[in-house]
């Protein structure tokens, strides 16, 4: 697992696969109430661990964020959640009730889309994202304060991170958008048109370098 300083409060932690060439991300934002967003898989948190408690030192986890209920989006909160048990959980309702069918009993908080979290370092604007197949709702989510969005699977760079920053044009990831990744017109449009209206600069991808955007 490499890990990648963005900016002198946020760091990018990538991991690549035995099985196909892609890259699996999580990204710390460190101050008074530091975020994780996503665990990675177990395997992928046990290798995290050790590198969040080395940037934490003897400050707590606040808040960890999961975009959807999938393996490398949440397959290590149990084992995370050991360590920092007073780390609050953010997601959407459905990932909530899938988390608690998974024993997680922690704190959650549940948001739903145009709603926010303001801490004293950061600004949360959460955003509908149509997940997976089953189109199961869970969010994605934009940081104000530095304009980064955090896309989850929605844009996917396939292969290892060679440049950890690569200049993107906002308008074009967004058309860049097809029914593999969301597999509904009306829900796609309306996303799309969400996403043209945020003042984004950076996007951290689940899957691929930080984005830059020109």
């Amino acid at each position: 697992m490499k890990q990648v300083k963005l900016f002198d409060d946020f760091y990018q932690f990538n991991s690549g696969s035995d099985f196909i060439p892609i890259t699996f991300n999580q990204y710390l934002l460190l101050g008074s109430e530091p975020l994780l967003v996503h665990t990675g898989s177990i395997d992928q948190t046990k290798e995290l661990l050790p590198k969040i408690k080395d940037l934490l030192g003897s400050q707590q986890l606040s808040y960890i964020f999961v975009s959807h209920f999938e393996s490398d989006e949440c397959g290590g909160l149990g084992f995370l959640l050991e360590h920092y048990p007073q780390a609050k959980t953010i997601c959407s309702e459905i990932t909530a009730r899938q988390l608690k069918g998974f024993g997680i009993t922690h704190e959650i908080i549940i948001k739903k889309p145009n709603e926010t979290l303001e801490t004293d370092d950061c600004q949360l604007n959460f955003i509908a994202y149509p997940s997976e197949m089953h189109l199961w709702e869970g969010l994605l989510v934009m940081e104000e304060k530095r304009g980064i969005f955090f896309s989850a699977d929605l844009f996917i760079r396939m292969g290892n991170i060679t440049d950890p920053i690569v200049d993107s044009k906002w308008a074009e990831e967004v058309k860049s958008i097809t029914d593999q990744n969301i597999p509904s017109s009306s829900a796609r449009e309306a996303l799309q048109s969400t996403l043209l209206n945020l003042p984004v600069r950076y996007v951290a991808l689940g899957h691929g370098p930080f984005l830059k955007v020109q």
